[in-house]
């Protein structure tokens, strides 16, 4: 029989080397989720008393000054993945695609990290808040196969959900560093505009974005955390 040394020494993958700084975070990820979600429960509170109307309007309309091609541009394209049909084609297509690779356990979590869909759908159905309306302000809302209620903005919920994940994964297994940080560098950037996107394109409010963003934090750390146990896990089964 194996020692718990070399078991444990089997069971840590080079990548798994790479992060082992952060296998001994758990309290630190337990305080990030949990003051992200005492914030998240202030700002809907405050957001279903409808007390951040007028600084919404005001950051909305500053950020619609910034109307230069390129700026715009980027705009649109950083939120083209989350509308449909893409926005339901990509999540499961990314996810079966690891699959297909051989990484079973980790096109499993890639394609949890799309469940902040459900927390999307269950918010917006008990806010019901008014998404942004040109004809009741100077907002500029460019036309999109949007609906439903404006809180929370599901792009960026999906997107931390989704690509967050697909983040940690580029970071854990690709080897050369010059594209490892090439291809998080993308994928975070794309994570980190999503929400200034939604709102310059006048599709959600400010307040909309930011409680996306404590939730999907959330939902990334807690969904990496339990990735990291049941690959931990399995290794360790195979060692013995």
């Amino acid at each position: 029989m194996k020692s718990r040394a070399a078991i444990n020494d089997v069971a840590i993958s080079p990548s798994m080397r790479r992060e082992a700084p952060l296998f001994t975070r758990g309290r630190t990820g337990l305080t990030v989720i949990g003051v992200a979600l005492t914030t998240f429960a202030i700002l809907y509170g405050i957001v279903r008393k409808n007390r951040s109307a007028a600084a919404d309007a005001a950051i909305t309309l500053r950020m619609q000054k910034q109307d230069h091609p390129v700026f715009d541009r980027l705009m649109r394209i950083v939120s083209w993945a989350g509308f449909p049909p893409q926005s339901r084609i990509l999540p499961p297509a990314i996810a079966l695609a690891i699959a297909l690779l051989g990484y079973p356990l980790e096109a499993i979590f890639q394609f949890l990290g799309w469940g902040t869909g459900g927390i999307s759908f269950l918010v917006k159905r008990s806010m019901r808040r008014a998404r942004p309306s040109a004809n009741e302000t100077r907002i500029r809302v460019v036309a999109a196969n949007i609906g439903g209620s404006s809180f929370p903005s599901g792009h960026v919920l999906n997107y931390l959900g989704v690509y967050g994940f697909l983040a940690y994964l580029v970071h854990t297994w690709v080897r050369p560093v010059g594209l490892r940080r090439v291809l998080r560098g993308a994928l975070i950037a794309m994570i980190g505009l999503v929400g200034p996107s939604r709102v310059y394109l006048g599709h959600h409010w400010f307040t909309d974005v930011l409680a996306s963003y404590l939730l999907g934090t959330s939902y990334l750390i807690a969904l990496i955390t339990v990735y990291r146990k049941a690959k931990l896990f399995l290794l360790r089964v195979r060692g013995r």
